[in-house]
């Protein structure tokens, strides 16, 4: 895709005014840095940090028993929630795999309100609106709202200064206002700190956007783009779809299966994923820590000896910690264990690595 093809966010403007640097992810031209990825992700840990994530995709299951059709084909259990709720949960095919892992807002028995990644969402609408039945339906509705991610300890304080609400459980919503405009805030993010991801329309993104930014610089925190985002992820172990999740790569290898709602009567790839738990997935997601100097990245060879025992999904430089880390799928049959030790083939030198089970820093998001 050529950058004139890019799609680009509501405030863009904003980020281009703020010095970001863009790069393309999901079909969108999206900020990946302002200042410095290691200075934003840090600010997240230990102050605030904003994200501008609109790219994210939005869409709307509307009609009688909409809630009931939703819980029927996505494989959490939405009888868990209720309305005020969110939940994370996972659209499988019928072989196990995942065609996208998203946010499910439960709004009423008849409306469920979706939030995708940014590339699948039309995938994901597609194959809701196939087999939604007569009275359902089923909206993409990608470029009517916007989404800002505000995280870190501060994020509280920051909503506060707005009037804003804050007081509300891990992965619950509520529907507000700011200067008289719609914003839904969501106790959710993907960071592992504690933070709100912000829905307002997308029209209205670019004034809510620049007071955020101001309070957040106000509080000692900034602006944040997309490569901080993946490391913080990465730190928590986090999967990203295409990486830890995708139609290739079931839940249970992605140690997801706490997303599935396996006493339910049915969701789609139940059959598929049964059989694949009661026979034990073939590999599992963990976590490796560099013990030698070196940057882990996607794709690499894990290697025990002169087998080989994996490869990672996601690799970076942890600024947390400051050593390499990855995630990677590791055969079963091979026996690894967290504490472990492993070499990863990077450019063809070995990498020696511990394996852990993630996070690899605490989290904070309760």
């Amino acid at each position: 895709m050529t950058d004139e093809k890019l799609l680009q966010g509501p405030i863009h403007a904003v980020h281009v005014e703020l010095g970001a640097t863009f790069a393309p992810f999901g079909g969108w031209e999206m900020p990946v840095s302002y200042a410095g990825t290691v200075g934003e992700h840090t600010a997240v840990r230990t102050t605030v940090g904003l994200f501008d994530v609109s790219h994210l995709g939005k869409a709307t299951v509307k009609g009688p028993g909409a809630a009931a059709f939703v819980n029927s084909a996505l494989s959490n259990d939405l009888n868990r929630i209720r309305p005020g709720k969110a939940q994370y949960t996972l659209c499988c095919t019928p072989e196990g795999g995942v065609i996208d892992d998203l946010i499910a807002y439960y709004v009423s028995d008849d409306e469920i309100f979706l939030v995708p990644n940014a590339a699948n969402t039309a995938a994901v609408v597609a194959e809701l609106q196939k087999v939604a039945p007569e009275g359902i339906t089923v909206t993409d509705q990608h470029r009517e709202y916007a989404v800002l991610a505000v995280q870190g300890p501060k994020a509280a304080e920051v909503l506060t200064k707005l009037g804003l609400p804050t007081e509300m459980e891990y992965m619950a919503y509520e529907d507000a206002e700011w200067d008289g405009r719609p914003v839904r805030v969501c106790r959710t993010g993907y960071t592992g700190e504690q933070g709100y991801e912000l829905l307002p329309r997308w029209d209205d993104a670019g004034a809510v956007f620049r007071a955020l930014v101001a309070e957040v610089e106000a509080a000692g925190g900034q602006a944040a783009g997309l490569g901080a985002r993946d490391t913080l992820r990465t730190e928590m172990g986090y999967p990203l779809h295409g990486h830890e999740l995708s139609v290739d790569i079931s839940p249970l290898q992605a140690r997801t299966g706490w997303a599935v709602g396996w006493k339910k009567p049915e969701f789609w790839g139940k059959a598929a994923l049964e059989q694949e738990k009661a026979a034990g997935p073939r590999r599992i997601l963990l976590g490796l820590k560099a013990v030698d100097r070196g940057v882990l990245r996607q794709g690499q060879t894990v290697m025990r000896g002169d087998e080989q025992v994996g490869e990672t999904t996601s690799g970076t430089f942890s600024p947390t910690l400051k050593v390499g880390i990855a995630l990677a799928l590791l055969d079963t049959a091979a026996g690894i264990e967290p504490g472990d030790e492993v070499e990863v083939d990077v450019r063809g030198r070995r990498l020696k690595c511990e394996v852990v089970k993630p996070p690899f820093v605490e989290s904070h998001t309760a």
